[in-house]
């Protein structure tokens, strides 16, 4: 049916009646009456009865076609030529004109039959059948030709007529099949630049190098094809036009008939549109042509940023590992030579990665599309050359302290073999005497005011300085320094205290005795004044360095302010209570106001639309849709007011009063209402469909009328996105509960309590997306539990299909949007539609589904650890899916294999 309505539909064109127009029974000689009306010429014929009528009509309708129909409007001159002939063909040729003639008619000439008796016959015969040829139009008997020219100039008629127009039929009907034939050449060159640009407009932009590349190579090669045939097209115009003009180069004195200049406006037509369509094929080939330059680019960005990246966390992994700061002198400066080594090796992938970030900010400045997508890669470049600068400062840092304090450790061990070799050095017996003593202790006091040039004389400042750098290795170093230096100073004590007795008194001699470390007591004496540098410094160390089981009351003092200050330290760290109790009452606080708000868009709003003083003032988009706009808000307040509101608040206060003691009350609270708070997933369902509704009547007089009452500053729309917020957060409330308790009495509750609440934002969140997917003929509630849903890149392999489909398949991903079921894996395309220029809404075109009782899967696919293989009857199809992460390609594994793993134990 189809065929033969374009058939009917579809304009005669020279080629389909070229046999019937080379029979010239009819002609357009190109002439025209006084007026312009063009003639149609019915020459002497001797077989004119026995036409065909199918034929006379085909002739006649293409003939009166050609004209412009300016000129047809006008009318058609229609002349008879039947000198030759008998009245018989008179009437047979008029009453077939009259009959079937298409076209309006003006006058109609007949040359009357040049035999006198067939002349007679023929002028009584049109007096009586005048009337039977239902001619509306004047029918002019002619006795000669002569007679003709006083209607019609001769230069408007043909030689046969008497008349100077040159007219060969030949000639006329290769003109005519050449310039339909260049308009049909013109319509299928703009059909195939339309079809070719709708090809590019639809293509999917590759994801990888190569296959940018060979799109881009085929596209190029198209367009040259496309670009070969439109010249081909312009030069059969041009060529056409030459031919049409050729009487008027040939001869000056020559004029081109009015059918001829039509046929010249005809092609100069064609050929402007096939100027205008080469243009505009142009333009978009050139966007297209600059996008797809641009998507090769994009794609060396990605493919570069992508191995310099892996460089650059090779790299930042390395300094990561170089985490010793040494612990002696010689170690400290062979990890300084080890640290440079790793910064001369860095520096060149520093600057390769610079240069790939200043190549990725040029493509910016070029104005990329892909904007938001090189940004940010340039951003995490630049972020960690500079993170690995910033650590390698801080390793030179940390290092130079270490060695520093090392140095400084050095000079005070050596300090103290220093000191022990001075008194040891001094003479006993020389000491007896006041001189020898005082002596004595001025080598003493010298040697003490050395302790200065090691930096021993300001502890705190010391301790300061190197504290980032302290290590338990290093802490026992610098301890048993410590005790050295304590042990020392005590001997220098003891020493003074005798030295002094000896200078002011002499006294009987005293045994010899040489003094030792080993021997040295480990208790100072309350009555010996030390220097106060020396004190500080064994102080400050002594805070962070001795151990727990300190015994003597200097020492358990000290730890016992330490310990009490920890302990307030602790008091005000997120995990204290104090912290707990602020996160109870800002949820005592935020649910009453969310009550009080739910109970105002009920009593404000909702129950306003049943109010008769208000009826009018409701828009006829918004009747009987109330539950669409409101949802199942009503219900939602019921549950909260049933546990907050009026008379049963203070009964719940007190279960959250309870909680600041006890935190797994408050998860308890979460774990009674886990099936209840299911409702905020039917909510969340229509909200779409009530911000839809908002948007067509949100800004009626109603809702202004209602929001004046209410003193409200938002509109509804924000209250309505309340229950939304609320659900979030919940879970963000008892996430600050769960770092308060970590570790804790009912930490294990608060933990499965925010699971509840995570669970249903999931649900919420899956079924926003499962309610979009369109195309699916089942019904998706039956396809069991909505387990997972993402957006995944997808290869697709059929073995029974054909080998280019196989050989496209490997390199051109199809973005599909996969939703897993318990019972099957649907495949879907995302689309996102502009919704009255307000957000765009995302829907999910169903594409394809694969049971799970039917499939397998493979969790590894050589070459990349994102993508793993999910099979179908036995290997017959293969689709490869490549996750965007390690971590989201191993849960949808892990999700899958429990899927089939509950299958086979069904089965057994």
């Amino acid at each position: 049916t189809d065929e033969i309505m374009q058939q009917e539909i579809r304009p005669l064109v020279a080629v389909d009646i070229i046999e019937q127009l080379h029979r010239q029974f009819a002609i357009l000689s190109g002439g025209r009456g006084k007026d312009g009306a063009p003639i149609i010429t019915f020459p002497e014929f001797a077989g004119f009865s026995d036409i065909p009528d199918e034929d006379f009509l085909n002739v006649v309708t293409y003939l009166t076609s050609i004209p412009s129909l300016e000129a047809a409007s006008i009318g058609f001159i229609i002349i008879i030529d039947r000198r030759r002939d008998k009245w018989s063909a008179v009437k047979a040729s008029l009453t077939r004109i009259a009959g079937a003639f298409p076209g309006n008619l003006q006058l109609v000439f007949v040359l009357r039959p040049s035999r006198f008796i067939q002349r007679t016959i023929a002028d009584i015969g049109i007096k009586l059948y005048r009337d039977d040829f239902k001619m509306k139009v004047p029918i002019i008997m002619l006795n000669s030709i002569s007679d003709l020219h006083g209607y019609i100039d001769k230069s408007q008629l043909t030689r046969e007529l008497g008349g100077t127009l040159e007219y060969g039929h030949s000639q006329w009907i290769h003109h005519r099949t050449a310039i339909e034939n260049f308009a049909m050449t013109v319509k299928t060159t703009a059909q195939m630049l339309q079809t070719f640009g709708t090809d590019l407009a639809e293509t999917e932009l590759p994801n990888d190098v190569q296959c940018t590349e060979e799109l881009l190579s085929a596209h190029t090669d198209h367009h040259s094809k496309l670009k070969d045939e439109l010249k081909l097209a312009v030069k059969q115009g041009a060529t056409l036009l030459t031919c049409i003009r050729e009487p008027v180069t040939r001869s000056a004195n020559s004029k081109l008939s009015p059918d001829e200049l039509e046929n010249v406006a005809t092609v100069e037509r064609l050929l402007a549109q096939l100027d205008e369509t080469e243009k505009a094929f142009d333009q978009f080939w050139t966007k297209h042509h600059l996008k797809l330059e641009q998507c090769l680019q994009l794609r060396h960005f990605e493919h570069d940023f992508r191995e310099v990246k892996l460089a650059l966390d090779n790299l930042m992994e390395g300094q990561a590992g170089f985490a010793d700061i040494g612990d002696s002198v010689t170690r400290v400066e062979h990890l300084l030579r080890e640290q440079e080594q790793l910064e001369e090796k860095g520096q060149e992938l520093l600057e390769k990665a610079q240069s790939l970030a200043l190549h990725g900010e040029q493509l910016i400045q070029n104005n990329h599309y892909a904007v938001d997508s090189i940004r940010p890669k340039c951003v995490e470049l630049r972020r960690i050359c500079d993170d690995f600068t910033n650590e390698t400062k801080k390793k030179y840092d940390i290092l130079g302290k270490s060695l520093e304090l090392h140095k400084q450790l050095d000079k005070a061990s050596q300090w103290c073999e220093a000191g022990i070799y001075l008194l040891a050095s001094q003479a006993v017996d020389k000491c007896q005497s006041q001189e020898g003593a005082e002596t004595a202790l001025v080598e003493i006091e010298k040697f003490l005011v050395t302790a200065k040039e090691h930096q021993l004389s300001n502890p705190k400042e010391f301790y300061n300085q190197f504290d980032m750098i302290l290590t338990p290795e290093i802490k026992a170093n610098a301890q048993r320094i410590l005790q050295k230096l304590d042990d020392v100073q005590e001997m220098f004590d003891k020493r003074q205290v005798s030295l002094k007795k000896l200078a002011a008194k002499q006294t009987r001699p005293v045994q010899p005795v040489a003094p030792h470390p080993e021997s040295s007591p480990k208790r100072a004496s309350p009555k010996i004044t030390r220097p106060a540098g020396n004190e500080n410094f064994h102080l400050m160390f002594s805070v962070s360095l001795l151990s727990p089981a300190a015994t003597n009351e200097r020492e358990v003092a000290v730890t016992a302010n330490v310990e009490t200050r920890v302990n307030k330290n602790q008091a005000s760290l997120p995990g204290s209570n104090l912290q707990g109790t602020h996160i109870i009452n800002e949820l005592i606080e935020t649910e009453r106001v969310y009550v009080e708000e739910l109970q105002s868009i009920i009593e404000g709003y909702a129950s306003e639309m049943d109010n008769p003083n208000l009826v009018h003032l409701i828009p006829s988009s918004l009747q009987n849709k109330k539950e669409i706009l409101f949802g199942n808000l009503p219900e939602i307040y019921e549950f909260h007011n049933r546990h907050v509101g009026a008379a049963v608040v203070l009964i719940f206060l007190k279960e959250i009063e309870n909680c600041i003691e006890n935190p797994e009350l408050l998860a308890r609270c979460f774990l009674k209402r886990k099936e209840d708070l299911q409702i905020y997933e039917k909510y969340c369902q229509n909200k779409p469909r009530s911000e839809a509704l908002w948007r067509q009547c949100g800004d009626s007089v109603f809702f202004q009328e209602c929001q004046r009452k209410l003193d409200h500053k938002l509109s509804l729309d924000a209250y309505l996105l309340k229950p939304v917020q609320r659900i979030t957060k919940y879970q963000l409330l008892l996430k600050e509960m769960l770092k308060c308790s970590k570790n804790s009495e009912g930490t294990a509750e608060l933990e499965e309590a925010l699971a509840t609440v995570l669970d249903i934002i999931k649900s919420v969140n899956d079924s926003m997306h499962q309610i979009a997917i369109t195309g699916y003929e089942g019904d998706v509630g039956e396809l069991g539990k909505l387990l997972m849903q993402g957006s995944f890149n997808v290869w697709t392999d059929h073995k029974k299909g054909h080998n280019k489909v196989k050989d496209l398949a490997r390199f051109k991903p199809m973005q599909r949007h996969l939703f897993l079921y318990a019972k099957m894996l649907l495949f879907c395309k995302k689309r996102e539609e502009n919704t009255d220029g307000h957000e765009k809404t995302a829907s999910y075109s169903f594409k394809n589904s694969l049971k799970m009782s039917t499939v397998g899967i493979t969790e590894n696919v050589k070459g990349d650890n994102k993508k793993f293989e999910i099979w179908y009857n036995g290997r017959e199809e293969v689709y490869i899916i490549q996750a965007s992460s390690v971590e989201l390609k191993n849960t949808w594994i892990s999700e899958i294999r429990k899927v089939l793993t509950g299958q086979l134990e069904a089965c057994r």
